[in-house]
């Protein structure tokens, strides 16, 4: 007879668990919405500076530039001074695919939303076909450097013997090595993503000056962007300390920022072209003129 009030009291106990749980993940949600909110506007405000942008090419150089100094300051020993490092093979490696992943889901979102329209979009996402092109046009132009500038060398326990060997295809076939001027197209392809992802998402700051829709995805994926383009700068600066030689390192990124140069700084500039991130998006302003 007195197991009614033992069984009322348990329910009664486990409604009050789920319902401080439910409150509990109702404060957890509250506070990564107003920490999404408050980390996308910071982002945004800074990557849409136009001094930090010019900083932050200064930053690229000196990276370049500098960078190798660290070797003589850094555990050679350590996960990121080895080819194999997960990094390496997981992100630098495919560095263009992961920036078009990403970041062609951010120029998707920020022109559709602000435009409706598809040619509009299609035209935006265009430069990441450029960016695609020059990518492809440059490994190949590297590639041909090599070719240019190398020789066939058989390796021995004494050393390397040099072979007369035309072309680096008869000189792998033959089991030797092709040894040329390498540009580091790492260095070239981190350099390059840097510049483009920090071009497209300095919109995300007029985007939402001008009270455009902007919903936790779209937030979401544009801290996305901003943490992979962290990462590309450290691991630039990895790349920059312990792989590849100085003028090879500095070489890429040279190339990689004249590439940023020819698109962003110049050809998007002209009304031929897929143009600059943020064109057309944003009505302007009229101003109204008094005549007397």
């Amino acid at each position: 007879m007195e197991r009614g009030p033992a069984v009322g009291a348990g329910r009664g106990a486990g409604a009050q668990i789920w319902v401080l749980l439910g409150c509990l993940v109702r404060v957890l949600l509250w506070v990564a919405s107003a920490l999404l909110y408050f980390g996308s506007e910071q982002a945004a405000r800074l990557l849409g500076s136009p001094c930090l942008r010019r900083l932050y090419h200064a930053w690229l150089a000196a990276v370049v530039i500098f960078g190798p100094l660290l070797q003589f300051h850094v555990n050679p020993r350590t996960i990121f001074a080895s080819h194999g490092n997960f990094f390496n093979i997981k992100f630098v490696n495919s560095a263009w695919g992961w920036t078009c992943t990403f970041l062609g889901g951010f120029v998707l979102l920020v022109v559709f939303l602000a435009t409706r329209r598809v040619a509009v979009t299609a035209r935006h996402l265009s430069r990441l076909v450029v960016g695609a092109a020059v990518w492809r046009g440059a490994g190949r132009a590297f590639l041909l450097i090599e070719d240019l500038t190398g020789s066939c060398f058989e390796p021995l326990p004494q050393g390397l013997l040099l072979r007369e060997l035309p072309d680096r295809r008869s000189c792998l076939a033959a089991g030797h090595q092709w040894r040329g001027y390498t540009v580091s197209s790492h260095t070239f392809l981190l350099t390059f993503c840097c510049l483009l992802m920090a071009e497209e998402a300095a919109v995300f700051a007029k985007y939402l000056a001008h009270g455009l829709p902007a919903g936790a995805p779209l937030r979401l994926v544009f801290l996305l962007n901003v943490l992979l383009l962290g990462l590309w700068n450290f691991l630039l600066l990895c790349t920059v300390i312990y792989f590849h030689q100085y003028t090879h390192k500095v070489v890429g990124a040279a190339v990689g920022t004249f590439a940023w140069y020819l698109t962003y700084g110049s050809w998007y500039h002209q009304p031929w072209s897929p143009g600059i991130p943020g064109h057309g998006l944003f009505p302007h302003p009229h101003s109204s003129h008094k005549h007397n």
